[in-house]
């Protein structure tokens, strides 16, 4: 049972673990090392960096720095937050107790560029398998995506649709998992459909009939957790609606950086880390 678990290695997620384990919290972050710092040739307008330096380096030296206070860290791509008596957050192999979390993971994933994507959200698609599987019962649909945040989506809504197709538009799937899901990887030319999404036409001039469509490309991003979490985002649909201690709606659960909106600095992302680990080692020393 971790005191906090923060998802995401960047530097409001680091920020915050440093603060939380100098407080005496036993904390583990968990992500994936991609975030946007990385690839970010050259800083000059950070703190302390009169020659400038890389995103790289300062991804580096952040993860280092959190390695050499013994912060435990896994390098493990998150597909599932889950609230029960304390949460529980799970990856692709392992899963995790937490009494409360932090989430860092950055900005949301961009809208995959498909004619009649944008057309038909809230008509047949949709970015929240936990959220909408009860609208689809006993129907034909198709989960968008090839990674590990695909396969989760598609394993919720196999027990409640009459079908569920993988669409990969182009890619490969994941390996070494055991996938018992049709596959289609020809990429997609067009999702279409009149009021509401009917079918999709892939580029070799086949067609796939389906009453909807599950969008979970990449890795989950933040504002699939929120939806997921019942957690109050901006009204852009995007930015995890935080209060000036880092807090979200629902209680025990915190979120820091790219993921909350406004300008997207390191040195915004450092502050509100540093707010959220001091937010959390408070609620932990009041509970004690």
């Amino acid at each position: 049972m971790y005191d906090c678990i923060v998802i995401g290695k960047g530097p409001a997620g680091i920020t915050a673990s440093i603060y939380m384990k100098r407080s005496n919290l036993n904390c583990l972050v968990i992500g994936k090392s991609e975030s946007a710092l990385m690839k970010t040739n050259r800083i000059e307008n950070y703190y302390g960096f009169p020659n400038s330096i890389s995103g790289k380096e300062l991804f580096f030296y952040g993860t280092k720095q959190a390695e050499n206070l013994k912060i435990e860290m896994k390098e493990e791509e998150v597909i599932s937050i889950e609230m029960r008596e304390n949460f529980i957050v799970k990856t692709r192999d392992n899963e995790y107790e937490g009494k409360t979390i932090l989430i860092a993971t950055g900005t949301g994933r961009k809208v995959p560029s498909i004619k009649g994507i944008k057309q038909f959200e809230g008509k047949g698609i949709s970015y929240c398998a936990i959220c909408d599987s009860f609208f689809y019962r006993n129907k034909n649909v198709a989960v968008l995506g090839s990674g590990d945040y695909a396969m989760h989506e598609a394993e919720v809504l196999k027990p409640v649709a009459k079908s569920v197709v993988l669409i990969t538009n182009g890619k490969e799937t994941v390996q070494n998992r055991n996938n018992s899901f049709e596959e289609i990887e020809t990429p997609i030319e067009e999702i279409m459909g009149e009021s509401t999404v009917s079918e999709v036409r892939f580029i070799d001039g086949t067609n796939l009939k389906v009453e909807g469509i599950f969008v979970a490309e990449g890795i989950a991003s933040s504002s699939d957790f929120a939806r997921k979490l019942g957690i109050v985002l901006d009204e852009t649909g995007k930015n995890i609606k935080v209060n000036q201690n880092m807090e979200t709606n629902i209680p025990g659960v915190y979120a820091a950086g790219d993921c909350t909106g406004g300008i997207l600095q390191i040195s915004k992302a450092v502050y509100e880390g540093t707010v959220a680990g001091l937010s959390v080692s408070k609620k932990m020393r009041e509970q004690k």
